[in-house]
């Protein structure tokens, strides 16, 4: 839609192909419903790709101030949140509706439903559809990625692309959830806590870490592959939250390539080791007189309590006060260092984007042109380009459909 529009106001005739019943379905689910329309602190940082300074080149040609200007014209009043941008209305579907009301001003032409058979390039383009044959001077592919395919985002454009000589990294599911394979998943469902998640796996090669002032160490030959903090939610399969979904997709990257994957989980963030083991041991003077699950009480949920005990070898019925040191020092243990064993993430459908796509090295960041095919331009999440939650997945797609949209237009001018 964004490429349609900015290539519309250059003058050029627009036609939409859509193979879904409605245009901008994946909006909807955007922000929770609210959608999260960008964010003002922009940085390479918070994109992954396979290209360096790609995105930040075409960011410097359509930023998130751009992005700003450009809803506000079309009548969107934006709120922020800390630098996370959303329509004051926090409804998603007012996004959809002002582009759609755009599209329809600009006499951009949609024809939905419309499934794409083969695309061919000698001269042009000659798309065959289940509505007939269409052709055209110029192509942008901007059919998404594999993550909720229920939205639309198929994966048929990664075999458009390839058909016309492009290289797809392999998708995976990225800002995912991930299932564990310890079994007291079950006890702990539904329980949300503060924490810090740590990504660990046997990768070869350096260590690296994907946010502004992280760490990157090594731990018993584990790497540090990724690491943030927030709210971290308890699945009966496994782990979810936001910090969660940060950490994904190098999850995704080390399974598929083989590689064994764990989370290291600090539940007591806020506090250091030495403060946290002098927590636990006033707690051991005060309380003594409680049992073991009595005297956890307080610190974490219940459910939780009980299976931090259990994972330190501690009898939830034993009395606070015959704790021995080693016993603390175990449960601090527990409590700082928590590991699970990562067996998968979850499936596409569960994914907000995929990492992988069209390999950026092939596209020119500027304008979003294959080097491959003249006249053929990507924009989306069909490009090896993935940002973190925040707003950030949608102000590539601004940004990429802008330049990939005017640049297409601007391009039959050149030639007229």
């Amino acid at each position: 839609m964004m490429a349609a529009i900015q290539a519309a106001r250059e003058g050029a005739r627009v036609t939409i192909l859509e193979h879904m019943d409605r245009v901008g379905k994946k909006i909807l689910s955007t922000g929770n419903g609210r959608c999260n329309l960008t964010n003002l602190n922009q940085a390479e940082a918070y994109y992954r790709c396979g290209q360096k300074g790609f995105v930040s080149e075409a960011l410097s040609c359509f930023s998130s101030e751009d992005t700003l200007v450009f809803f506000k014209e079309l009548g969107i009043v934006p709120k922020d949140r800390n630098g996370y941008i959303y329509p004051n209305s926090d409804q998603a579907s007012s996004v959809l509706d002002v582009l759609r009301m755009e599209l329809e001003h600009l006499n951009v032409k949609i024809l939905l439903n419309c499934q794409i058979q083969s695309v061919r390039y000698l001269d042009g383009f000659t798309i065959d559809t289940s509505m007939g044959r269409i052709e055209g001077d110029l192509l942008i592919l901007a059919a998404g990625s594999r993550a909720a395919r229920s939205t639309g985002s198929d994966g048929s454009g990664y075999e458009l692309a390839r058909s016309l000589g492009h290289t797809i990294v392999p998708p995976l599911p990225a800002l995912v959830q991930l299932r564990c394979r310890e079994k007291h998943y079950k006890q702990l469902a539904g329980i949300r806590t503060q924490a810090y998640v740590c990504l660990l796996s046997r990768l070869p090669g350096q260590a690296v870490s994907p946010l502004p002032g992280g760490s990157t160490s090594l731990h018993n030959s584990w790497s540090i592959l990724a690491e943030d903090r927030g709210e971290v939610q308890l699945t009966d399969y496994g782990l979810s939250g936001i910090p969660i979904f940060q950490i994904s997709r190098y999850a995704s990257i080390s399974l598929y390539r083989g590689y064994p994957v764990k989370v290291r989980i600090d539940f007591l963030p806020q506090m250091s080791w030495e403060e946290s083991g002098r927590m636990l041991d006033c707690r051991r003077r005060q309380m003594g007189y409680k049992t073991c699950e009595q005297w956890m009480t307080g610190l974490f949920n219940k459910k939780l309590n009980l299976v931090l005990l259990k994972l330190a070898g501690i009898d939830p019925g034993q009395k606070a006060a015959q704790l021995s040191q080693a016993q603390l020092e175990k449960l601090l243990s527990q409590i700082k260092t928590y590991e699970t064993d990562i067996v998968s993430v979850n499936p596409f459908e569960n994914a907000q984007v995929c990492c992988g796509g069209v390999d950026t090295a092939e596209v020119r960041s500027q304008t979003m042109e294959s080097k491959k095919v003249p006249g053929l331009y990507f924009a989306g999440e069909i490009l090896d380009v993935d940002g973190i939650c925040g707003g950030y997945n949608l102000q590539w797609a601004w940004s990429s459909g802008t330049l990939a949209g005017r640049s297409a237009a601007l391009s039959t001018q050149d030639k007229a």
